[in-house]
């Protein structure tokens, strides 16, 4: 039988046997093995490799016996771990996609507790708001500071791209609006002035030529981009008006209000459609359904679906969801005013509500630290996450589009900010979510 071994290698292994031998006194095996090996002149050296060789092989040997046999249990582990998995979890395009812990980034760097967060409508970018007058922007891939923008001289209330994401607007408690370029160093190019108190809320208008704001003037008003006018004033609220989003066709409008009411408004017209009442206490937060919701919203209310050929079927802006300090969420027939159903779970002040781009879930944040889930068709509280460490804020779903979707058409901009209205069913946004917090931080939700 011929051997594997080199003649190096043999010369190196009878070595370090006769060195083994002569340590342990073994003369007579010794001298044996020197004459058959071919060894007659043999003689120990401490200095040697071969030396203490033979030991130093076989303990090696019975550690990696060791690893192998530890290796192989911890495979049979994972192995029935593996096997009885779920077959199927969402992967980061999944359109059933929930958030879950931990986040995967937490972004800290403003001073003060954090107002409002948006997502650029195609880049990886967020940006977020605070009450220490700064606008911070940050890469949500990444997780990585980007820019400080300053400008205001009081708390920024709220943040909105526009379609395109070639524009910023910001509002602020120091009475102002002011309009950022992201392509030309982020600089302030207008400053919009008219509001008489703290401004709470901003959005562009999908058309990208106006901008709607809410104040604690009392006052819903419209703005007109390249004259930076206010062209329209609306009133109807008896109190501070906490926030104003129109729907994504831009026909409509919904607020709400310290004075415990919501309202649906002709954005053309200023005329109040419906005034939504029958909350306890101020409502922090309203947002349109989108289409995607509105068979779950319908069930869960009881409504029998509509005829195919029924033009109201799909029509924007048919659903409203409310937020308010009474701890509640409702959902609301925005033509009739109709409560439709009331979801109770939050211990604290609701703060922001997203829709989930699927249609079948509702995401709530609260001072009770908490991301909620909900399923819209039962209306059951279905994930709680502890989110923050203080007051959650604000919340919002990412607005680009997932790899190998089209970007949505900006006249129709269906993806407004904070998750107010999901894009045509076609395309799918990336799955994405922001919240910002009394504790000062931004954390980003990803798959």
């Amino acid at each position: 039988m011929s051997s594997v071994l080199s003649d190096r290698q043999k010369d190196e292994l009878h070595k370090s046997i006769l060195d083994y031998l002569n340590t342990n006194g073994f003369t007579e095996t010794l001298n044996a093995l020197k004459a058959e090996a071919g060894q007659p002149d043999f003689e120990p050296d401490p200095r040697a490799k071969w030396s203490g060789l033979l030991e130093k092989k076989w303990t090696s040997v019975i550690r990696l016996q060791k690893k192998i046999m530890d290796l192989e249990t911890r495979n049979s582990q994972l192995q029935d771990e593996l096997s009885s998995a779920p077959t199927r979890r969402p992967s980061a395009n999944s359109p059933d996609w929930l958030p879950r812990l931990p986040a995967r980034h937490s972004l800290a760097s403003h001073r003060s507790p954090v107002t409002k967060v948006t997502f650029h409508p195609l880049f990886s970018q967020l940006v977020s708001a605070s009450e220490d007058a700064t606008l911070k922007v940050w890469d949500w891939e990444t997780g990585d500071f980007e820019r400080t923008i300053k400008g205001h001289t009081k708390a920024v209330q709220d943040v909105d791209f526009d379609s395109k994401g070639n524009f910023l607007v910001s509002c602020s408690s120091d009475l102002t609006l002011k309009i950022w370029d992201t392509n030309n160093d982020w600089k302030n190019v207008k400053t919009l002035y008219g509001h008489d108190h703290s401004i709470s809320s901003a959005r562009y208008l999908p058309s990208d030529d106006f901008i709607v704001s809410a104040s604690r003037d009392r006052t819903i008003r419209v703005w007109e981009v390249s004259s930076g006018f206010c062209i329209k004033t609306f009133s109807g609220h008896g109190d501070w008006v906490r926030s104003v989003i129109p729907s994504s066709d831009g026909r409509q409008l919904v607020s709400c209000s310290v004075d415990q009411t919501s309202r649906v408004w002709d954005a053309q017209t200023g005329e109040t459609k419906t005034e939504l009442r029958g909350h306890d206490h101020v409502v922090e937060v309203a947002v349109f359904a989108p289409p995607a919701a509105y068979a779950a919203i319908r069930e869960l209310a009881g409504i029998a679906p509509p005829s195919a050929r029924d033009d109201k079927s799909k029509q924007i802006g048919s659903f409203v969801a409310t937020g308010s300090r009474d701890k509640t969420i409702r959902l609301w027939d925005s033509s009739s005013g109709q409560c439709l159903k009331t979801l109770n779970g939050h211990d604290n002040w609701v703060r922001a509500l997203v829709f989930h781009p699927s249609g079948k879930f509702l995401l709530s944040a609260s001072d009770d630290k908490t991301i909620r889930t909900w399923d819209l068709v039962t209306g059951r509280c279905v994930k709680t996450l502890e989110a923050h460490s203080h007051f959650v804020t604000c919340m919002a779903w990412g607005r680009a589009p997932a790899s190998g979707s089209a970007a949505p058409p900006p006249a129709t901009n269906g993806a407004t900010t904070n998750g107010t209205s999901a894009p045509p069913a076609e395309i799918q946004t990336v799955n994405v979510l922001a919240t910002g917090s009394v504790d000062m931080s931004v954390k980003v939700w990803l798959p």
